[in-house]
This record gives C-alpha cells, structure tokens and sequence, in this order.
C-alpha cells in the first residue's frame, strides 16, 4: 500500500472521528436545552457545547486535509 493510500485512510478514519463528535455534540446540546435548566447553567453548558463543536470540527478538517494531502501523493 502506498503512502498516499495510506493516508487517505488514515484522513478518512480522522474525518468520521470528527462527524462522530458533531453528531455527539448536536446531541449533547438537544439534552442540555431540554432539562430545563436556569439560564447561568444553561449559558455554562453550552459553552461547553460550543468548545466540543469547534473541537470536532478541528479534527474533522485535519481529517479532511490529510485526505486531500493523500490524493496528491496518490
């Protein structure tokens, strides 16, 4: 297997990580609005939502990139 293949793969693994924790966010901010919680533990979670959102982002792009890098050295 050669190296862009490899790193194909490898960017693909990376990427679905990265919708993965979309996914899981999405869900995590569908539950923190729906307990009914007062606004300053409403504002703190989803804060915490918005950090976990850019983060799998991040890892979804670095995912997307090493799979761009690959096709080029395919």
């Amino acid at each position: 297997m050669a190296m862009g293949d490899l790193m194909i793969w490898a960017g693909a693994v990376v990427t679905l990580l990265g919708v993965v924790g979309l996914i899981a966010c999405v869900v995590y901010v569908l539950r923190v609005r729906r307990s009914g919680l007062d606004d300053a533990t409403l504002r703190k979670a989803l804060q915490k939502g918005v950090v976990w959102n850019m983060a799998s982002l991040f890892v979804s792009v670095l995912g997307l990139m090493l799979v761009i890098v690959g096709i080029t050295l395919a």
